[in-house]
């Protein structure tokens, strides 16, 4: 996590069940990164919530304002959605979870047609499709403007009279890192991960499965993003699970 008063983090729950964890930038109105188990539990029953609110405990002036209108309403610009970092679909189990999944630090502004439909919800159904011949797959997801080092331009939509904030920066990619691992007892004995990074364009062009053309490791994530994953990780698995950008190796550990 990057430290200072910048930055806010929480987990939220339901009774002993984490539910996510998440790292958000009140500068940026982004969450950095959401990390979360996905189980095949977690994607079975009826819960369908699907009424946005302000996050508990953190200010409603550091969330961007799309509780009740989406940004084509309050920010003037339809091409973008409320995009899920944690996707609801990954929380059918328990309505509180789901609803959870609805709070405005767990959404950034995605391009619609562009990049959430199809590509990226594509990616999303790949990544739950994992659950059907795996116990737990520890996913994190997050939203990056720039490279470390890098010195990309940042795009803003800019809010209607009387929004807050009154311009939200549009990240200029989105990622997503995967761990799976096989134990004997409760000690880890073996992991292997992969990652999934993709620049965040407008082009109506992504086919369903562009996403593929994407995968690389977990390791140049962390040299993206300066972020360091799955630190709980025995140190002798870690080098090699990260190293890992092959999805079908994955898929099949």
């Amino acid at each position: 996590m990057t430290t200072g008063s910048n930055y806010y983090n929480a987990s939220f729950g339901s009774g002993k069940s984490r539910n996510y964890s998440f790292h958000y930038d009140k500068t940026m109105y982004t969450a950095l990164w959401t990390a979360y188990p996905l189980t095949a539990n977690h994607i079975e029953g009826s819960a369908s919530g699907t009424s946005w609110s302000y996050t508990p405990g953190l200010s409603e002036s550091v969330q961007i304002d799309v509780k009740s209108n989406s940004y084509g309403t309050n920010y003037g610009n339809a091409t973008y959605s409320r995009g899920h970092l944690l996707p609801a679909a990954d929380r059918k189990c328990n309505a509180t979870m789901r609803n959870q999944t609805y709070y405005l630090t767990n959404q950034t502004p995605q391009n619609q047609n562009g990049f959430n439909s199809p590509m990226w919800s594509n990616l999303e159904q790949a990544v739950r499709d994992l659950t059907s011949s795996t116990d737990t797959v520890y996913v994190v997801t997050g939203a990056a403007f720039r490279k470390v080092g890098g010195n990309e331009s940042i795009s803003y939509l800019t809010g209607k009279s009387g929004i807050t904030p009154s311009k939200v920066p549009v990240p200029n990619y989105f990622w997503k890192v995967l761990l799976k691992v096989k134990r004997s007892g409760t000690k880890i004995t073996s992991a292997k991960a992969v990652a999934v990074w993709m620049p965040h364009s407008s082009s109506s062009s992504y086919a369903q499965t562009a996403w593929q053309g994407y995968v690389c490791s977990v390791s140049e994530v962390e040299n993206y993003t300066g972020f360091s994953f799955f630190a709980n990780l025995p140190s002798d698995l870690a080098s090699d699970a990260k190293s890992n950008r092959n999805w079908s190796t994955f898929v099949s550990f």
